[in-house]
């Protein structure tokens, strides 16, 4: 693989890999209207849709010609697109009363919800809110996700068989920002944990999965809406680099912020460098629906049983760990036997607390082995986790 200054990507990234000189080439360009001729205008570098767009074909190969723009906007451009009027304000209301509600009977029961970038409880927030909005108003549901922007750039990006999972983030007067960061999958990891994964998946990753945000009222800028740096998605090491303090200092000095209205919505590439901003108003509640639309390609051939597995085999890599078994040979059992991933899961039962995720089930075998639990309590543990899996609606 080469960098897009044409020099050889390493087959891992370390630290060393991240040069702010190298970053700075990347990300101080300028975004040329030419190449978005869909756009109604280029707003601080962001390509902005409206009215021009919707009197565009919705179909055939017209439709195929946006989409083309939109992703050389988020692959090759600045990695961020803005659609003004994306949805209908009715559709918008009605999904805020929900959410409203879901947030009041949340607080009622003391229900605090953790957060990947923030202080937990600073924000309000509704975990898995696609279907706990579904199943709370059917006809509301239908009405906001029959959107056709949130089709038009999903497919563009990720192809057919996409998944759409919500999260309603309500950022309150004196919120502070996040500090800058890349999301899903790399960026809810540590740099260590990171830097644990070949070049080509940092390359790879964003393509799996598609950022949005829904306005759910309006956002001058002194409420507080996301800060970007545009162009900052093409620098490969980022997923490294945006641990490591000279990058968020750039980022602070140098990041863009859009005011949006109630319904519009911003789509961008994961990779991106971005967190939301502070809210210095006196009493705007800024409210936000987190769309985050997932490649079908980011499932497995099979469906496995892994919590059967995981208890089948704990017998024997607990003997073997005493009897001095080499631990590598342990570990490759662990991975192969356990869900070696955090997500997805439930994130109102299964909080990410002391870290950026919650701890995986083949975290919890190996813990497990290493304590030396009984099979009872490893049972107990494994199932308790599952639970805390499972959505809330069942």
């Amino acid at each position: 693989m080469t960098t897009p200054t044409g020099s050889r990507t390493p087959a891992w990234f370390t630290t060393a890999d991240c040069d702010l000189d190298a970053f700075r080439a990347v990300v101080e360009q300028e975004t040329d209207p030419r190449d978005h001729p869909h756009a109604d205008a280029v707003e601080q570098g962001v390509p902005v849709y409206g009215d021009r767009l919707r009197r565009s074909p919705g179909e055939g190969p017209a439709r195929r010609e946006v989409q083309a723009e939109l992703v050389r906007a988020l692959a090759d451009g600045p990695g961020i697109v803005v659609f003004r009027g994306a949805f209908e304000p009715g559709a918008v209301d009605r999904a805020t009363e929900v959410f409203l509600a879901l947030i009041d009977e949340q607080q009622a029961a003391g229900v605090s919800g953790g957060d990947h970038f923030a202080k937990p409880g600073a924000n309000d927030r509704v975990w898995g809110a696609l279907d706990k909005f579904a199943v709370r108003d059917p006809e509301g549901f239908c009405d906001y996700y029959a959107n056709d922007v949130l089709a038009l750039v999903s497919e563009a990006w990720l192809g057919r068989g996409y998944q759409v999972t919500s999260q309603v983030n309500v950022v309150n007067p004196g919120g502070t920002a996040q500090r800058a960061h890349r999301d899903y999958h790399l960026g809810f990891m540590d740099r260590e944990q990171a830097l644990d994964y070949p070049a080509h998946v940092h390359t790879l990753s964003p393509a799996l999965t598609l950022q949005g945000a829904v306005a759910h009222v309006d956002m001058p800028v002194e409420t507080g809406p996301t800060l970007y740096l545009p162009h900052s998605q093409k620098y490969p090491a980022g997923y490294v680099a945006f641990h490591q303090p000279e990058f968020t200092g750039y980022f602070d000095a140098h990041r863009v912020q859009l005011p949006l209205r109630k319904g519009d919505a911003v789509f961008f590439n994961p990779a991106l460098f971005h967190g939301a901003g502070s809210n210095v108003s006196a009493d705007v509640a800024r409210m936000a629906n987190l769309l985050q639309v997932s490649s079908a390609f980011g499932r497995a051939m099979e469906t496995v049983d892994t919590t059967a597995v995981s208890s089948a085999v704990f017998g024997t890599l607990r003997a073997r760990r005493a009897a001095g078994v080499d631990e590598r040979g342990l570990r490759n059992v662990v991975a192969a036997a356990a869900e070696a991933y955090a997500f997805p899961t439930n994130l109102d039962r299964d909080q990410p607390v002391g870290g950026l995720a919650p701890a995986s089930q083949a975290d919890l075998l190996w813990r497990a082995v290493v304590d030396g639990w009984g099979q009872e309590r490893l049972d107990a543990e494994l199932a308790a986790q599952e639970d805390r899996r499972r959505t809330g609606l069942r």
